[in-house]
């Protein structure tokens, strides 16, 4: 047995899912699996939905408890930080100082919260990325609100007083258009600032965002258009000890939206304005570590490293050109076959530690071509979609019911269908949708197999 580990950095979705293939697919070696976070792998979509409403606990979340762990045998490390990797000699160097030399390494960091100049010294002021992040926005949200109360409009999205807190959520994305309606449906008064008009547009496009929009209205949040100037505060407390405490935001330019202008008063401010991958500890000049680490179509980085999840930028080999997904499903598959072709790798250098000296056939790396999907939670609408919608020069809706948010859209590039969304479309027409854009059709072509798989339904 070698005395070299193969280390999966993050213990994210992407992290246990190579961790679990490469026990899967033979590795008999040491195993190390490193989290920056001091909880067990967990998953992230529900943090904005269920956790912060309180509906879960922080124990569901857990994608493995420690017993169900145990035979995978890891070396597990968390709450230690990666800070280096030495490409070459394929060393990690850990926040304690001690370096790991490795067999390979799978790198799958993920991303983190972006955020505005001082707001960490703001009380008040939330991110939302991580399980503690979204215990403390739980806290703060239980400590105000009638839960049910968010189902009646309030004056035209204008909001209500009285019986919750104020909340105001920076970015109008999936993130946090998902915690608006959480909070609504807490009862709190929800104010969704954007750069863009229309909720989630960078996404899914106008016209489905503007269905969003509507539906967050009735739902009675105020939506504003503005970029942020800065934040209000007042003093924690009288004796002005400790971080002043959020009032207000302010939006520059005077804002959009009516009513308030620049002045958005607040008691919780939650940040939902994007994210970046976490690659600031990969110094080495090996590594390409724009917009995430770049792989080749293997998830290769470099020779035995390789990238897995919201962190990999790879080219993805239907689509011709670099890609990077933030998205739940991604994260496992991409894991598992990050953690297939690394030792497929490996077999060609230490047969034994891999299970290839035991008379199986030697694994071949294979591409990592999935059909992209997402969805999201708001209310009782459900988004879901496959391929991609973002980045789209083409995007086509029909909107089958307004009142019920009932759409299909069909989004282009460069003459090709390369993505479907539906909202409130029967599970077994979804399925056929995808099968138009798991390989880019002509757009007619596409159009024409949209409307008979929609028609079979």
């Amino acid at each position: 047995m070698t005395a070299r580990p193969i280390a999966v950095v993050g213990a994210s979705a992407a992290g246990l899912a190579a961790a679990e293939a490469l026990r899967r697919g033979g590795w008999r070696g040491p195993l190390t699996l490193i989290g920056d976070e001091p909880h067990l792998p967990y998953d992230r979509p529900p943090l904005s939905k269920q956790l912060l409403h309180g509906s879960w606990e922080p124990d569901r979340l857990l994608l493995r408890t420690a017993e169900q762990l145990a035979p995978l045998d890891l070396d597990l490390r968390l709450g230690t930080r990666a800070t280096g990797l030495d490409v070459a000699t394929r060393t990690l160097t850990l926040d304690g100082g001690e370096r790991l030399g490795c067999a390979g390494v799978i790198i799958a960091t993920g991303v983190a919260a972006r955020t505005l100049p001082g707001a960490d010294r703001i009380a008040g002021v939330h991110t939302l990325r991580t399980l503690d992040e979204a215990l403390a926005l739980r806290a703060e949200l239980a400590h105000g609100g009638t839960p049910g109360s968010g189902g009646a409009a309030a004056g035209e999205g204008e909001g209500e007083e009285g019986g919750g807190r104020r909340l105001v959520i920076v970015g109008n994305g999936v993130l946090g258009c998902e915690a608006a309606a959480v909070a609504r449906e807490l009862g709190h008064d929800v104010t969704l600032v954007g750069i863009e008009a229309t909720p989630m547009a960078d996404a899914v496009g106008t016209e489905v965002g503007e269905l969003l929009a509507e539906e967050h209205r009735a739902r009675g949040v105020r939506l504003r258009t503005g970029a942020v100037e800065g934040f209000e505060t007042a003093p924690a407390d009288p004796a002005g000890t400790g971080d002043p405490r959020v009032t207000a935001v302010r939006l520059a330019d005077g804002g959009a939206g009516g009513g308030e202008g620049t002045r958005l008063p607040a008691d919780l401010v939650l940040l939902a304005i994007g994210s970046r991958p976490a690659v600031e500890w990969l110094a080495d000049p090996a590594l390409d570590t724009t917009d995430g680490l770049r792989c080749d179509a293997y998830c290769a980085a470099a020779p035995g490293i390789y990238a897995a999840g919201d962190v990999a930028r790879w080219d993805h080999p239907v689509h011709g050109r670099p890609l990077r997904f933030e998205h739940r499903m991604n994260a496992t598959e991409q894991g598992m076959a990050a953690a297939r072709n690394l030792l497929a790798e490996l077999a060609t250098t230490d047969p034994a530690a891999t299970g290839a000296g035991d008379g199986a056939p030697a694994q071949e790396r294979r591409p990592f071509a999935p059909v992209p999907y997402f969805w999201s939670d708001q209310y009782g609408l459900k988004l879901q979609a496959y391929g991609l919608t973002a980045g789209a020069d083409r995007v086509e809706t029909t909107v089958l019911d307004r009142a019920e948010r009932r759409a299909l859209a069909l989004y282009g590039r460069d003459g090709r269908a390369v993505g479907v969304l539906a909202a409130g479309i029967p599970l077994r027409q979804l399925r056929a949708l995808r099968a138009v854009v798991a390989t880019p059709l002509p757009w007619e072509e596409a159009r024409e197999r949209i409307g008979a798989a929609t028609a079979a339904g």
